[in-house]
């Protein structure tokens, strides 16, 4: 499908009414519009759709129902429902810009592995005073961060990451430094090394540096399992399905630092991408070893399909040295947040109670929705280890997200803020604007985050 974003209409351009089930009149629907709705009983509930023939029964025009307007991704079912050919807004709620955006995110469709199919087309008038230049970043992002997820990883593993990684700092003239299997351990690197060293591609620390020197520091750190087997602690079958997913992490910061430079934020941007298969092998990683971290906290291995806090541990160390402004790190980390929140709410840990209110704020401006988490102290005993500084895992299983964040937080002592955030970066069942498949979670509201922070 090919949505073409024009800024006006044209002569041969239908129109497409907005109705809200509250809002019973509007004004701009025509008299035999009204008529033919009335006709079939309509009603204006959340995604409803409606054809408006002419009297010689082409078409006139499409309506959408908005139920109360609460989500205004509901114009996501548009980008399928309208027919080939140009359409405009009759009418438009008074904040148009989540609802073009919506049009775009539904029109998605990863097909890199069909063929014989010819795309449908459509060309739709974006309405007046829309940033139609951040429409299209946001939306390319958007596109970026699930074609990436979608991807499965026999075509995406740590070398085609790197190379995702590469393509985009050559788009944005980014500096690019990439540590590569033994180097891990010449360069301090231990724990990312330990979890990839079984895989068939070599782990590696990606590391991206954008922007001026004096500017401001922002660090992003995202989880880039390329596929986890869960190592010697072995997944069952229906938990490996789905594990193409786990470097989710790194495709939403990756989304991220796109959204940032192509904004040309005044800020000096890292990215962080421990790049691994967690995979299994005679020199696989072993539930009891004890390794040494960058931070020179020794690790012992309590479960290894915890692994992408081991990886993350390392990148945020690293980032860490430099006392960033901010530092983020995104991860496909826990079921437990899952099973707490569901796919749809990622949750996310933050020491700063204005850094975490400046997050939820924007989370819920931007239709982007994030719940911020307890790093509850207490808990950090569970982590404790007889014979080395700290364990991986809990013994008891309880709070598997909160304590998952505690670990990481021993990792983060100089950063001036921290948040972390344990996303699913999958949509499991399609809804307005949300195909199912790959997902960019939370960092809509994390650009306006650093965009109302930084871009004075």
């Amino acid at each position: 499908m090919t949505i073409e974003l024009t800024a006006q209409k044209n002569s041969c351009s239908c129109p497409i009414w907005l109705l809200r089930e509250d809002m019973p009149e509007t004004p701009s629907l025509p008299a035999h519009a009204k008529a033919w709705l009335a006709a079939q009983n309509y009603r204006a509930k959340a995604g409803t759709l409606a054809l408006i023939p002419t009297e010689k029964g082409t078409i006139a025009g499409m309506v959408l129902g908005l139920g109360k307007g609460e989500n205004p991704f509901t114009s996501g079912v548009l980008a399928k429902a309208l027919p080939e050919g140009s359409w405009y807004f009759a009418n438009m709620p008074e904040e148009p810009f989540p609802v073009m955006l919506g049009i775009l995110m539904g029109g998605y469709h990863f097909d890199r592995y069909q063929s014989g199919k010819e795309p449908k087309k459509i060309e739709l008038a974006i309405p007046a005073h829309t940033d139609m230049a951040e429409l299209k970043r946001q939306a390319e992002t958007i596109t970026l961060v699930r074609d990436l997820i979608n991807t499965p990883a026999n075509d995406m593993g740590p070398e085609e990451l790197e190379k995702a990684v590469a393509a985009l700092a050559k788009d944005y003239a980014a500096c690019l430094e990439v540590t590569r299997g033994e180097e891990l351990l010449h360069k301090n690197l231990p724990l990312i090394h330990a979890v990839g060293r079984a895989g068939a591609a070599a782990p590696r620390l990606i590391d991206m540096q954008w922007g001026p020197q004096d500017a401001p520091k922002v660090t992003l750190a995202g989880k880039g399992v390329c596929f986890d087997t869960g190592g010697l602690d072995i997944k069952t079958v229906n938990g490996m399905l789905l594990m193409k997913k786990d470097m989710g992490g790194a495709a939403n910061t990756l989304g991220l630092a796109k959204l940032v430079m192509d904004a040309k934020l005044p800020v000096r941007l890292r990215l962080l991408v421990p790049a691994v298969e967690n995979a299994i092998s005679g020199n696989a990683l072993r539930p009891g070893d004890i390794i040494p971290s960058r931070k020179g906290l020794s690790v012992e291995i309590g479960n290894t399909d915890a692994e992408g806090r081991l990886v993350l541990a390392d990148a945020l160390a690293l980032g860490d040295e430099e006392a960033p402004d901010v530092m983020i790190d995104m991860a496909t980390l826990t079921g437990a947040a899952r099973i707490a929140l569901g796919p749809d709410l990622p949750p996310f840990y933050c020491r700063d109670d204005d850094f975490a209110s400046h997050i939820t704020r924007q989370a819920m401006k931007n239709f982007d929705p994030l719940w911020r988490m307890p790093l509850w102290q207490p808990y950090m005993e569970n982590l404790s280890s007889r014979i080395a500084d700290i364990n991986n895992v809990t013994s008891d299983g309880f709070a598997g997200s909160v304590t998952a964040a505690l670990f990481l937080s021993r990792f983060t002592e100089k950063a001036k803020l921290w948040a972390h955030f344990d996303i699913y970066g999958w949509t499991p069942v399609a809804k307005p604007g949300f195909p199912a498949g790959g997902e960019a979670q939370g960092i809509r509201a994390l650009y306006a985050v650093l965009k109302e922070r930084f871009d004075k």
